[in-house]
């Protein structure tokens, strides 16, 4: 027996998490294409490994399969606007007003984001309605200042 949907994704409200914008480009067409992600995380240190779980779903997903390439943007504590734009399916209007600039990779890292690392794909895991994207971090960098963060359906603060 499992449980369903609803009550899994109440259950798991209750562990806090970061905020990120999950960001490529699309080799086709130049776009770059990007979504708000939660299921994040560091794997490894040697290699470094970063992972982003991604639905299929998604715009973004289609981007990163045919790149091979991803970064990961953590948001800082004022960014809820940016979290809740890259959330949407309205494609074409989430990059508007937001700066960012392109790394090693090419895939574009926000220039307001607390701490970013710039990857290519190094494997895919199917991760049920999500592809499990293991990255390797080929660049990255973090600055100062507080992250978003995600609780119970709700943004909130860390204040260290």
């Amino acid at each position: 027996m499992s449980l369903d949907s609803a009550e899994f994704r109440r259950i798991m409200g209750h562990l806090v998490t970061g905020v990120a914008v999950v960001t490529t480009v699309d080799p086709e067409t130049g776009r770059p294409c990007g979504l708000t992600a939660n299921a994040v995380a560091s794997v490894s240190l040697n290699p470094t490994l970063v992972l982003a779980c991604v639905e299929r779903d998604a715009d973004t997903h289609d981007c990163i399969e045919r790149a091979g390439v991803f970064a990961i943007n953590v948001l800082r504590e004022q960014d809820e606007r940016v979290s809740r734009r890259f959330a949407s399916w309205d494609v074409d209007a989430k990059f508007e007003g937001v700066a960012f600039h392109a790394e090693t990779t090419g895939a574009p890292v926000l220039d307001e984001a607390l701490a970013w690392v710039d990857c290519r794909v190094h494997a895919a895991h199917d991760g049920g309605d999500h592809t499990i994207y293991v990255g390797a971090v080929e660049a990255g960098d973090a600055g100062m200042g507080v992250p978003l963060l995600y609780y119970r359906g709700g943004y909130g603060r860390f204040v260290p």
